[in-house]
């Protein structure tokens, strides 16, 4: 009792986990900005542009169910990101509810 259990999943499966234990908490990751996603990409090194340009058009559909989660954080600073992510453990991560409207409109601007 007291652990936390972290899946890295998409959309889809945070869905399943939902239906089967709906008092989990859900934890949407965002990237600050579409290009940053593609900038962040390229510099892996890892996958050409018809992978990279799938992956981003994949990406648009994924990142349009962000509203279906308990919370979101907007991974633009690594350490930023990981103590919201802490203070949402610790039941005290309000400012990244997803139903929080500053928050929503940070996401506007993201998901243009």
């Amino acid at each position: 009792m007291g652990d936390h259990v972290i899946l890295e999943i998409d959309w889809q499966g945070a869905r399943q986990v939902r239906e089967s234990m709906p008092d989990c908490v859900s934890i949407f990751i965002l990237p600050p900005a579409r290009p940053e996603l593609e900038r962040r990409l390229r510099d892996r090194g890892t996958d050409n542009d018809e992978v990279i340009a799938h992956r981003l058009q994949e990406a648009r559909g994924d990142m349009s169910h962000w509203d279906e989660f308990d919370f979101v954080i907007i991974n633009d600073d690594m350490d930023i990101a990981v103590g919201e992510l802490e203070a949402i453990f610790h039941g005290e991560g309000a400012a990244n509810r997803s139903s929080d409207p500053e928050l929503q409109q940070k996401l506007e601007k993201i998901l243009v």
